[in-house]
């Protein structure tokens, strides 16, 4: 990283914005859906193995281009690797980060949008029929989805205009703390809740009869894509982390926090679903549509609903941060535009494509493409395309382009920390690695 670079002040802040990367809304919505719907403590202990097992070494991965270039994808690609054509791996890592930017500010309005209707009371005795109307009600406004998005993305683009070090690193030291207390909160209402036990049997008690071939696929791709692997954020981020960090330990606490979220997700929705006679498996709509209802059947429950969605909101915006860092990066360093300039650029063009993914959650809206929203649209291109390609030439990229050595000598710190481990990692990187994201991208494939 060169000295005139902007990059984090101390570890601490480097954990804390690659965990917030990592750490969104499928953490806290999108984990226990999935764990719901295959098998609970199975999933969970399939999910655990395999973010240790791979999470880490791809992280690592990533964190190595980014520290040993010093740049964004692009740049640190090309340092890596001049005169050559690999940095177009680099650019799928740029297109991937704004297409998820794009539709995420979509959903992230969402989140203010709730924490105004728990704060209003709008869920009091309301059912589910009524609660999900209003949310089509919503998205049906031709003014208040844009508003929130709007102001969303002013606050991410805020944090990002501070800088690195005075801006995510100081925000993100903010916040993730901050969403770990809101979320021991509501873990302790959920474990006062009657179902409390049945809840918690079922996350953390496999019942492998459930677990098939598409179990530990799905196991896979969320541990992929929680990680905000194949996206360049890691690579970014690795680019602002000092050369005397240990690369793995910074990993490690990366993944563990990411993890530690899901399972404490989970604690927080099982309990509340068995309780209240709710199916685990009810899919993306138990966070919007469910728990508001569970809420306020709770004693306090009107509280705690604000809270959640206060909670929902950190999350997103943790994520925001990262991937507009992303652009910004790419657009003042490879383009040599004004970083202030390249924030308005980033946010600007991304809202423009955010507002054409919330246009098509309309009804009446033209944005549809067969039974495919635009927002469907952007999604899946993300996840199912853009990450798992993105990944797959990333490790094929360290492993069989750069080689061992340059990857030992970075994550030893120049051979200054012993890491037993270090031949193990490479060949996870090198062999498993590949074969599994592969395996993920044809099922997603045959199964979208």
């Amino acid at each position: 990283m060169s000295d005139n670079r902007d990059g984090f002040g101390s570890k601490l802040g480097a954990i804390a914005a690659a965990a917030g990367s990592a750490i969104g809304l499928g953490n806290i919505y999108r984990f226990p859906c999935l764990a719901g719907e295959n098998g609970g403590g199975a999933f969970l202990l399939i999910y655990v193995l395999i973010v240790l097992g791979l999470g880490i070494p791809i992280m690592m991965a990533e964190f190595y281009i980014g520290r040993r270039g010093g740049k964004n994808p692009v740049g640190s690609i090309k340092v890596l690797s001049p005169k050559t054509k690999w940095n177009w791996i680099g650019y799928i890592g740029i297109l991937a980060a704004f297409v998820v930017l794009a539709f995420y500010s979509t959903v992230s309005g969402w989140t203010l949008e709730y924490i105004y209707k728990a704060a209003t009371n709008f869920f009091a005795d309301k059912d589910i029929a009524t609660i999900e109307q209003g949310f089509v009600d919503f998205n049906n406004n031709p003014f208040r989805p844009f508003l929130w998005q709007f102001i969303f993305m002013g606050l991410t683009a805020f944090i990002i205009f501070k800088g690195i070090k005075e801006g995510v690193e100081k925000y993100t030291k903010i916040m993730m703390p901050a969403l770990f207390v809101i979320l021991i909160i509501l873990c302790v209402k959920s474990l006062t809740l009657d179902g409390a036990g049945e809840g918690l049997k079922f996350l953390f008690k496999p019942d492998f009869s459930k677990v098939d071939g598409n179990v530990i696929l799905a196991a896979l791709g969320q541990a992929f894509f929680s990680l905000s692997v194949g996206m360049g954020a890691l690579i970014t981020y690795g680019s602002y982390i000092s050369k005397k960090d240990n690369l793995a330990t910074t990993s490690l606490s990366v993944v563990a926090a990411d993890t530690f979220v899901a399972i404490l997700a989970g604690i927080i929705i099982f309990p509340a679903a068995f309780t209240f006679g709710i199916q685990p498996e009810a899919g993306a709509g138990l966070a919007f549509n469910t728990l508001p209802m569970i809420f306020d059947k709770m004693t306090g429950g009107y509280f705690f609903c604000i809270i959640f969605f206060i909670l929902l909101a950190i999350a997103a915006l943790t994520s925001t941060i990262s991937l507009l860092e992303v652009v910004v990066a790419f657009l003042s360093e490879e383009h040599g535009i004004k970083r202030n300039t390249a924030i308005w650029i980033g946010t600007l063009v991304a809202l423009f494509f955010g507002v054409f993914c919330t246009l098509s959650l309309r009804t009446d809206s033209v944005f549809v493409f067969g039974n495919m929203t635009f927002f469907d649209f952007m999604d899946k291109f993300s996840a199912n395309i853009l990450l798992p390609i993105g990944a797959l030439f990333i490790v094929i990229f360290v492993a069989w382009k750069m080689g061992k050595e340059s990857f030992y000598d970075e994550i030893t710190n120049q051979n200054t920390l012993k890491m037993s481990v270090k031949k193990f990692i490479f060949f996870i990187i090198k062999y498993v690695a590949p074969i599994v994201i592969v395996a993920i991208f044809i099922n997603q494939i045959i199964n979208n």
